[in-house]
């Protein structure tokens, strides 16, 4: 996205801003001349993760901004209201407020000690009201004031919190700050927003958590910084309360062609989808309780029957929910590389006739190979574990047609028996 010069002499203040989407959007608004203060922990560099707070004011003052770097834990109430008097009395006030600083553990209940979801809890949700409030007293006085939250659309549904209660619990905290704040300050004429991006999103500290091949299947940084750069160059008054996604706001501004946005271009059609966006779950076999007793344990046993284990028990109960419509709906072939216990190779063609699964290879080249343990893989299948957290914390591995892998999310958290 073009460089409108709107944000020239405007004064953005950015948590988290030294490396990542935080940089990202600070780097896009010194294109125009902005005024960006780096609110971030990182004054010495990182063992694993490039960038401090220096090097960041280095590239956005290269890039036309002026900068101001300070030392900001935003669980700590003095520092936060030191780096924004500061700000106000370097640049006379502050127009934009980006609570980009966050936490991540994908981790379940039992799997999530007090320390992480206590620092979870205190960076995102506590830490973008706190420096909300702070920043709020001088917004108002700005002639266009925005605040933007990288926080994911509010979702009632059970998919989003059941594998990390704990991190869902703090970014939606972020989420509740937009729809609280934007209802509260609206007649101050103060924009509170949300932007989520749609796909994942490449950063350092993705490549420390998945690797470096998660590059293949990721988005950079700069799509989002373009779609807060759209949003913050509205009128404040025109826009507040939404829960936007990157992708579909930037289609509002006109841009239609997203390929140079993937790391990969040439494999800009296969990215990994983000969490807590709706319209990212796919639907695939319903398989419930009744249908894996039936298929399991009632049905009398035949010379096709898979055999005894868990993981023959999953592909009974898929065997039994073959159909016609799931293969138009899904339309691959994936391979299933079991590890451990239960250590097998697995098929289910959902792109050939009325489909079919068994043990061994596919008949024809797969289009998607998933390689992780039998008790994991059990997991997925049983609701337990979600196929995206899987791979992102590296449970999981896949290769060939990404997309077509988070096609089988709905098969493999609908089942809820407890095998």
């Amino acid at each position: 996205m073009i460089n409108t010069g709107k944000l020239a002499g405007r004064t953005i203040f950015i948590t988290g801003a030294s490396r990542g989407i935080g940089k990202s959007i600070a780097l896009k608004a010194a294109k125009d001349g902005a005024n960006v203060v780096i609110a971030a922990k990182t004054a010495e560099p990182h063992p694993k993760l490039p960038g401090t707070i220096y090097t960041a004011a280095s590239e956005i003052e290269a890039a036309g901004g002026k900068a101001l770097p300070c030392i900001v834990d935003v669980r700590d109430e003095g520092q936060v209201k030191s780096a924004v008097e500061n700000a106000v009395n370097k640049f006379g006030g502050i127009d934009i407020l980006i609570n980009n600083a966050s936490a991540i553990s994908l981790t379940g209940t039992l799997a999530t000690d007090m320390k992480r979801y206590d620092l979870m809890n205190n960076i995102n949700a506590r830490g973008t009201f706190l420096v909300s409030k702070v920043c709020i007293p001088y917004l108002k006085k700005s002639s266009n004031p925005h605040i933007v939250n990288l926080s994911p659309p509010l979702s009632m549904k059970p998919i989003w919190f059941k594998n990390h209660v704990a991190y869902t619990i703090s970014k939606y905290g972020m989420s509740m700050c937009v729809l609280g704040m934007a209802e509260e300050f609206k007649e101050d004429g103060i924009a509170v927003n949300a932007m989520w991006p749609k796909t994942a999103i490449y950063t350092a500290a993705i490549e420390m958590l998945t690797g470096p091949n998660s590059s293949n299947h990721s988005r950079k940084p700069e799509i989002v910084a373009d779609a807060v750069y759209a949003l913050v160059c509205k009128d404040s008054r025109s826009i507040t309360g939404q829960f936007l996604i990157d992708e579909d706001y930037l289609r509002t501004e006109g841009i239609t062609d997203f390929k140079h946005y993937a790391c990969n271009p040439e494999n800009a059609d296969n990215l990994l989808l983000d969490f807590f966006v709706d319209d990212n779950v796919s639907y695939g076999l319903k398989l419930n309780i009744d249908t894996v007793q039936n298929a399991t344990k009632h049905a009398p046993k035949k010379s096709h029957d898979f055999g005894d284990g868990k993981v023959a028990e999953i592909f009974t109960a898929i065997k039994a929910n073959l159909s016609s419509e799931l293969v138009n709906n899904i339309n691959a072939v994936y391979q299933f590389n079991v590890k451990g216990e239960d250590a097998s190779t697995w098929y289910l063609d959902l792109k050939n006739g009325g489909g079919s699964t068994g043990k061994g290879e596919p008949k024809e080249p797969a289009d998607t190979i998933l390689t992780m343990n039998s008790d994991q893989f059990f997991a997925m299948f049983t609701g337990k574990l979600k196929p995206a957290s899987a791979f992102m914390t590296g449970k999981l591995k896949i290769s060939g047609n990404l997309q077509k892998a988070m096609k089988l999310e709905k098969l493999m958290t609908s089942l809820k028996a407890k095998l």
